[in-house]
């Protein structure tokens, strides 16, 4: 049961793009289209779990000697993730590698990412809450991204004044979605 509190905790009541505000570069860049903010959403949460797994054995075994090698640790660990990712989605769909352009190799320097390393070795969790932990931040930034896509297709359809068009649609979308995921902060105090 506590793992399950730990992935609601994550995905929903401290998401990390809509609460924390991490995250948002392809959060406005990606989310234009669900498909694409789908399999970007995908990727993070390969990345996020390697990176929780190597953070946790990182923690574990060989940083608790070393703890001011800790960040510069976690950047190399999430880069070389990035690259294999970026490695095999080139190689298994050149079409989504075109799609997300840029905003793949952004993954990199996506602070989400560190900030679930940091966190989940601050917070001390276990082997199998960090991967809890992991799921539900990557399934909460997906699902950030999948909402922002959804309504801005919607509202590229719609008659929108143009004073709202644009970047400002895109600001006021994120603003109101993020006062909605606000309203889970009180729902649950653990992890």
């Amino acid at each position: 049961m506590e793992y399950f509190w730990i992935f609601i905790s994550a995905a929903i009541i401290n998401n990390f793009t809509l609460a924390y505000f991490l995250g948002l570069c392809p959060f406005f860049g990606v989310s234009k289209k669900i498909d694409t903010a789908f399999r970007l959403g995908l990727a993070n949460i390969f990345v996020m779990l390697i990176t929780s797994v190597c953070a946790w054995f990182l923690d574990t075994y060989i940083l608790h000697y070393a703890p001011y090698l800790r960040l510069m640790t976690y950047i190399v660990v999430i880069a070389s993730t990035v690259q294999f990712v970026e490695m095999t989605i080139k190689k298994l769909s050149p079409t989504l590698f075109k799609a997300l352009g840029l905003f793949l190799p952004l993954i990199t320097t996506n602070c989400a990412i560190l900030f679930l390393a940091l966190t989940q070795t601050s917070k001390g969790y276990s082997f199998f809450e960090g991967i809890f932990y992991a799921l539900g931040a990557g399934s909460g930034l997906t699902l950030a991204l999948v909402l922002m896509a959804g309504i801005r297709e919607e509202a590229e359809i719609s008659e929108v004044p143009d004073v709202l068009k644009g970047a400002a649609m895109s600001f006021l979308i994120a603003g109101i979605l993020s006062m909605a995921f606000m309203g889970f902060a009180g729902l649950f105090s653990g992890a």
